[in-house]
C-alpha cells in the first residue's frame, strides 16, 4: 500500500487580529479632509512645470531612500525579476502590472520590483483629501471619477500615457486591506484598460514570512514580505473586448493565487457585490 505524502503547507498567514469588512471591495480607511471635485474640469494629467518637478523628485526619493526603507522595514524579498528580462520585448508599448493591495507601502514595493519604471495608476478619490494627496498625484495617481461624462476625460489621460508607451499599475481588488492573505475578487476595469491598449498584464503577488531573529524582536507578530513576479499575460485578440477582459481577469486572479502560494482561495475572481473602484 502506497502512502501518499501529506499536502504541502499553505502560505504563512499572520494572525494580527484585524477585522476585515464583509464586502470585499470596502475601504478600511475613512476619507480624510475634503477630496477635490473629480469632474470633466479636473486636470487628470497635470503638465505644469511645478508638477513635473515634484513628480521627478518624488520618484528619485522613492528609488533611493524608500527602496532601502522597504528592505529594512519588511526584509523585502523580490522573486521572478528574470521574467521581466526574459519578456522585455513584450513591453515595448507599455505594460500593466497588477498586485494584491495589502500594505501601505505596496506601491513602492511594486516599483522596486519593476525597477526604474514610472507607474501611472487609477486612484481612489477619497485618498485625495488626506495628507498623502500630493504624493499620490506626484507618483502617478489619476483619480477615478464617478460620473460617466467625466470618465471620458479619465480615459483620455490614459490614452495619452499609452501613446507615450508608459507603464500602468492597478490594484484590481479595489481597496487596501492591511496584511490580508487570500486574493479578493477583481474589478474588471483594470483588464478593460489592458485590452483597450493591447498591453501585457504582469501579475505580482504579496505573501508573508514569519519574522525571525532581530526582526522578530522589533516587529513582533508582524510578518516579513515576499513579492513574486509572474509571466506576463497577453490579451486574447481573437475574442471580443468583453470576453478578452474577462479571460484576462480570470487568468490574472488564478496566477496571483499561485504566486502567493494559495491553493484553495475562498474568493472567486469576480466580485459578488458591486462597489466603487476601478
Amino acid at each position: 500500500m502506497t502512502v501518499k505524502p501529506p499536502p504541502p503547507p499553505g502560505p504563512y498567514t499572520p494572525d494580527l487580529g484585524i477585522q476585515y469588512p464583509a464586502r470585499t471591495d470596502a475601504h478600511m480607511i475613512e476619507i480624510q479632509g475634503t477630496p477635490p471635485v473629480i469632474d470633466e474640469n479636473y486636470p487628470y494629467l497635470d503638465k505644469s512645470l511645478f508638477f513635473r518637478l515634484m513628480s521627478t523628485l518624488s520618484y528619485l526619493a522613492m528609488w533611493t531612500a524608500a527602496f532601502v526603507a522597504c528592505h529594512v522595514r519588511f526584509a523585502l524579498r523580490i522573486e521572478g525579476r528574470r521574467l521581466l528580462r526574459k519578456h522585455r520585448k513584450l513591453f515595448k508599448n507599455g505594460a500593466m502590472t497588477v498586485s494584491n493591495h495589502v500594505l501601505f507601502w505596496d506601491f513602492v514595493c511594486v516599483c522596486q520590483a519593476v525597477r526604474y519604471h514610472r507607474l501611472h495608476f487609477p486612484a481612489w478619490p477619497g485618498n485625495l483629501g488626506g495628507p498623502q494627496r500630493n504624493l499620490i498625484r506626484w507618483t502617478g495617481g489619476i483619480p477615478i471619477p464617478e460620473g460617466i461624462h467625466a470618465f471620458k476625460y479619465f480615459l483620455q489621460a490614459f490614452d495619452e500615457l499609452h501613446l507615450r508607451k508608459k507603464w500602468f499599475h492597478s490594484f484590481p481588488e479595489g481597496s487596501w486591506w492591511n496584511y490580508h492573505q487570500p486574493i479578493r475578487p477583481f474589478k474588471k476595469g483594470t483588464f478593460n484598460l489592458a485590452c483597450r491598449y493591447n498591453i501585457p498584464v504582469i501579475p505580482l503577488a504579496f505573501s508573508y514570512r514569519p519574522a525571525r531573529g532581530l526582526y522578530k524582536l522589533f516587529k513582533g507578530k508582524y510578518p516579513l514580505i515576499t513579492l513574486r513576479i509572474g509571466d506576463p499575460i497577453l490579451p486574447d485578440s481573437s475574442l471580443s473586448h468583453y470576453d478578452a477582459a474577462e479571460k484576462l481577469r480570470e487568468a490574472a486572479h488564478r496566477k496571483m493565487c499561485e504566486l502567493a502560494g494559495i491553493t484553495n482561495n475562498p474568493y472567486p475572481c469576480k466580485e459578488t457585490k458591486m462597489g466603487n473602484g476601478m
